[in-house]
């Protein structure tokens, strides 16, 4: 397998739990030694899944990719709420789910499904007057985030263990699953967070196809190693 990084690749990583998005970068940067590299659509630290990386000259593509649907599986866990909407933070409420009939969480979430508008978390890198929204928010203040339209292509509930529910969602970019999650909650009247998240699928590059950061050290080694023996 040759790479021509300078030219441009692009690179399908599976990324870490507990990584952000620009630890990938550095560690990929590093290990390759590529000097111009980019990544197509941010994943929060707490998901995991498909990161598209692109080098040299097709970080041009960077936009037309994050341009493409998504595709996600994950958990919510109902009858809690956090203040991120996902485990970032602590449970701040809890109410009473014992109502909850599966008929009535599957029929909720097809009523999702389409053009909605949808208002991005404070904890997200949205700008709020020049400044990361995470940024208002880790230092406990609150800030207006309008509203802006989704399109959710397929909202599919997998299984339902409560207070766990896991789903597959298609949806257009710009899409917070963790939105999602209270959206989804507040609809169900007793809130939800988002408690796992993987990304299987960006347009028509799938998390199956993706490698993992030990490949990514294989590559710099089969690299090494042939420039050896040339």
């Amino acid at each position: 397998m040759n790479f021509d990084f300078e030219t441009g690749e692009i690179l399908l990583v599976n990324k870490p739990l507990s990584w952000t998005s620009f630890d990938v970068v550095k560690k990929v940067r590093n290990i390759l030694r590529v000097k111009k590299i980019g990544h197509a659509g941010t994943l929060d630290p707490l998901a995991e899944g498909l990161l598209i990386l692109c080098t040299g000259k097709f970080t041009k593509k960077i936009e037309e990719i994050q341009a493409q649907e998504k595709e996600y599986t994950g958990h919510f866990t109902v009858g809690q709420t956090t203040p991120s909407f996902d485990l970032e933070t602590t449970v701040d409420a809890e109410k009473d789910f014992a109502y909850l009939t599966e008929a009535q969480i599957r029929e909720i979430a097809r009523s999702f499904e389409g053009h909605i508008d949808q208002i991005p978390p404070l904890y997200s890198a949205v700008k709020v007057n020049g400044e990361r929204a995470y940024t208002v928010a880790r230092r406990g203040d609150t800030a207006q985030i309008k509203a802006k339209q989704i399109h959710i292509k397929a909202f599919e509930i997998t299984d339902i263990a409560l207070p766990v529910v896991s789903f597959k969602v298609i949806c257009s970019k710009g899409t917070y699953i963790r939105s999602l999650a209270r959206d989804f909650g507040t609809a169900l009247g007793c809130g939800a967070h988002l408690s796992k998240l993987i990304r299987t699928r960006i347009g028509p590059y799938e998390l199956a196809q993706a490698l993992t950061m030990d490949d990514i050290l294989n590559i710099r080694r089969q690299i090494i190693e042939n420039a050896s023996h040339s």
